[in-house]
């Protein structure tokens, strides 16, 4: 079985998490593959979340004006390409790119410009999602969320999503912010149970209604989430390999995802921070392949479930089946 020849749809991905060794040397010609390699790669087991977060840092620091987000980008569709991805959604937080003078509507109306130019030069379908994080204020996130709302008007953006330490920062602060953009009919996502245990996954469901949970492998040590999740066929956004990074789970093989998707628990695959993680989305089935057995059936099964959980129009929706019916059809053959 190729894997490589599949068609995939990633919904985790953090943009401002992804540049390759390539494009951070464009951006700044100083930082030699050593500094990458030391820096910007985080070790394959870090001492807990905030730890791993520690190293996104160094990305936030290079991406502070038009070109370097312009840059980000194209080598985001690069490596989406090379996966065969027929649809991803980006993720960023656009509030910590304003150090060198980019307003906060600068940057996105950058990086969706450059997402419609990649998109169209690429044919890979793309959205974008805005992050607030679980640090700033009611204040900030409702900036955010206004972003988003502003910007969903006129490009890609369809989304509002938190990311950050959610063991350490709770959700209330930013209820405002989701409930915004809920009622102008935009979707939302929700790092949980990763960092935090199984309650902070109740937290997201309960308090922001959404639909889908980034992470959310901690899910597996509460019965009664589970029910829940199956039930209301809330979508999990999973990352295995980042999540061992992160020390939610011990190791691959310890990995829930085989148990949650053997349960109903709708789940997707993603690489959550390609370049932080040193990992493509291939190299994702592929030790999905080798630790569980998955076959081409559960690689359709997950594609399907992150279609229907897409924040995609749909017209793309239905682009995207006929990719998944002739991809799978024809490495089936």
């Amino acid at each position: 079985m190729d894997l490589k020849a599949l068609p995939k749809l990633e919904l985790h991905s953090h943009l401002d998490c992804g540049l390759s060794h390539d494009a951070v040397r464009r951006i700044d010609p100083a930082i030699s593959r050593e500094d990458y390699d030391r820096d910007f790669v985080a070790p394959a087991k870090c001492a807990s979340l905030a730890d791993y977060l520690s190293y996104t840092l160094n990305y936030r620091a290079v991406l502070q004006t038009e070109r370097a987000l312009r840059i980000a980008v194209a080598d985001a569709f690069a490596q989406l390409a090379a996966d065969g991805v027929v649809y991803a959604e980006l993720r960023f937080a656009p509030l910590v790119h304003l150090e060198k003078g980019l307003s906060a509507d600068d940057v996105v109306r950058t990086v969706s410009d450059e997402t419609v130019r990649q998109s169209e030069a690429t044919g890979i379908d793309a959205a974008l999602i805005l992050c607030t994080l679980r640090h700033f204020d009611t204040a900030d996130s409702l900036r955010t969320a206004r972003l988003v709302e502003r910007h969903a008007r006129s490009g890609p953006v369809v989304a509002l999503d938190i990311a950050g330490d959610e063991d350490a920062y709770p959700l209330d602060p930013h209820v405002p912010a989701f409930e915004l953009v809920r009622a102008a009919g935009l979707g939302v996502t929700v790092h949980a149970g990763e960092g935090g245990g199984p309650e902070s996954v109740w937290e997201a469901l309960d308090k922001t209604a959404t639909r889908r949970i980034g992470h959310g492998v901690r899910s597996i040590e509460d019965a009664a989430l589970l029910a829940r999740l199956e039930r209301e066929q809330i979508h999990l956004e999973i990352c295995p390999t980042c999540n061992v990074q992160t020390d939610a789970v011990r190791t691959l093989r310890q990995h829930p995802v085989d148990r949650l998707h053997r349960s109903g628990v709708r789940v997707g695959i993603s690489t959550d921070t390609r370049a932080v993680t040193d990992v493509r989305l291939t190299q994702e089935y592929e030790r999905l392949r080798d630790a569980f057995g998955w076959t081409l059936a559960d690689f359709e099964q997950i594609n399907r479930n992150a279609l229907a959980a897409a924040f995609a129009a749909e017209p793309v929706k239905r682009r995207i089946v006929g990719a998944l019916d002739q991809g799978f059809a024809e490495v089936s053959a």
